[in-house]
């Protein structure tokens, strides 16, 4: 996850201490020493909705041998003993679990900061205030698109007026509240939309998805962004983040799962002749540490199966049913998890040859197996060209 806003501003927005903290490069289980991962729990498969890129391959359907309420908390009891930091629950869609309310009060009270992925589609005003009132720190809502390209990806129509009334909910009680927006072919020319639509809608914050491909992502491989395409919507993203702060609307802006966004952010300032800010941006960029999956960043399925992250399910490192949490995450008798820990020496192509590989840590790896056939391959979504990391 890179926060544009703070490579450009250093400024401090929630969250921020868990990318940007010196040293949290050198963990090797956790966000930093002494804590672990950042986990997300993908806590039903079920979901009202059958977008085209879930990861999880969801439906409208009921999934046997999910973790009960009491394999839940138990669960929750060993992420705390593990230190884990945050625990965000996703689907499916989350909010379909009887006993959600029940398990994110849960987790707070065990010192662990919940946080919600959702489409937003079942958040009633009194749903956002219990999602308010326990304490649930962020509660991020899926759209991919204004009105009918959003119900278009979604597949179901109303799907964008009920996310809406979501987040006019969760805005209406004082819950912090953002957008989940993953850029692909489809939706590229909503980019200037959903800026005027999160200023217009009082939203403080926006995450751009780059995709990845897993789940019904898998069959969007080719209709992915261009690396030219990638570079104009980031042009975008760092122009309208620059505007906000012009005008004083504090607003964070975020793009996830592709790290070498930072490393072009670096560069485009340095082409500016912008000295001052392009080591500002190196600086955080480096704190990061590029991608963390194995490492400050874990998913647990809904049946208990612990995994990279949520887009790596077909590599499995164990169950919560049968180990604690923190005795799988830390055990690197499985090659992949001992990989992730320490990777660069086993990534190939341009990966192994990129000078900012410091920066980006190989990028995904999920990306570079469904394109290339193995797990250490360079990742395709890498838009920086061979000048521009150092490859003659």
């Amino acid at each position: 996850m890179i926060s544009v806003t703070k490579l450009l501003f250093a400024t401090e927005y929630y969250g921020d201490s868990l990318r940007y903290t010196k040293g949290a490069r050198h963990a090797k289980n956790g966000v930093h020493e002494g804590a672990g991962p950042v986990v997300v729990w993908n806590c039903t498969r079920t979901c009202n909705l059958k977008c085209r890129h879930c990861y999880m391959d969801s439906d409208a359907k009921k999934y046997t041998n999910e973790l009960s309420t009491e394999e839940a908390k138990q669960f929750i009891d060993d992420l705390a003993d593990f230190k884990v930091p945050v625990l965000l629950f996703s689907g499916g869609e989350p909010l379909i679990r009887p006993d959600f309310f029940e398990l994110a009060d849960y987790a707070a009270k065990k010192g662990i900061r919940p946080t919600l992925s959702t489409n937003g589609t079942l958040i009633t005003r009194e749903y956002a205030q219990r999602i308010k009132d326990i304490g649930v720190g962020y509660v991020g809502i899926s759209l991919d698109g204004l009105r009918e390209v959003n119900d278009k990806f979604r597949g179901k129509d109303g799907a964008f007026e009920a996310a809406m009334k979501g987040i006019e909910n969760c805005v209406a009680v004082g819950q912090r509240v953002g957008l989940r927006f993953t850029i692909n072919q489809h939706n590229l020319q909503e980019l200037e939309n959903i800026f005027d639509f999160i200023e217009a809608e009082n939203i403080n914050r926006v995450c751009f998805y780059h995709l990845v491909y897993s789940g019904r992502g898998t069959q969007m491989m080719d209709e992915d962004v261009f690396p030219q395409q990638s570079r104009e919507a980031m042009d975008i993203i760092i122009k309208r983040t620059l505007d906000f702060e012009a005008r004083g609307l504090k607003k964070e802006i975020l793009t996830v799962d592709n790290h070498c966004d930072g490393v072009y952010m670096y560069l485009k300032a340095k082409a500016e002749g912008n000295e001052a800010l392009a080591e500002q941006i190196k600086k955080y960029t480096f704190y990061n540490g590029g991608n963390r999956s194995g490492i400050a960043f874990g998913e647990v399925d809904p049946m208990g199966y612990v995994h990279p992250d949520q887009f790596t399910q077909y590599y499995t490192f164990g169950n919560v049913r049968d180990r604690k949490f923190g005795d799988i995450w830390s055990d690197t008798s499985n090659p992949i998890m001992a990989g992730l820990k320490d990777r660069k020496s086993l990534l190939t192509g341009r990966c192994s040859k990129c000078k900012f590989l410091d920066v980006c840590n190989g990028n995904f790896r999920t990306r570079a197996e469904a394109r290339n056939d193995s797990f250490w391959a360079e990742d395709p979504s890498c838009y920086l060209t061979d000048e521009e990391i150092g490859i003659k």
